[in-house]
């Protein structure tokens, strides 16, 4: 099942909350999208940086990761 949101959209949302200069409350809001939703885009992107950056991702699979295990869990 395709996500709701696109990628284009989340990394939108995800750039202003780690700049912090409004709350995650107030830009979910401005979205239309929960502050949990958000949150968990925020830490999805945090992974997936410190995985490309050679960091552990902190338990967290990457996007890749989770596509690629949902591909062969469909196989």
């Amino acid at each position: 099942m395709p996500s709701p949101h696109p990628p284009e959209f989340r990394r939108r949302a995800v750039e202003p909350a780690r700049q912090g200069d409004k709350s995650m409350v107030q830009i979910a809001k401005d979205l239309g999208i929960s502050r949990s939703c958000l949150q968990n885009w925020v830490n999805q992107a945090n992974a997936d940086d410190k995985r490309a950056g050679g960091e552990d991702g902190g338990g967290r699979l990457t996007t890749a990761e989770k596509k690629e295990l949902a591909e062969l869990r469909a196989a």
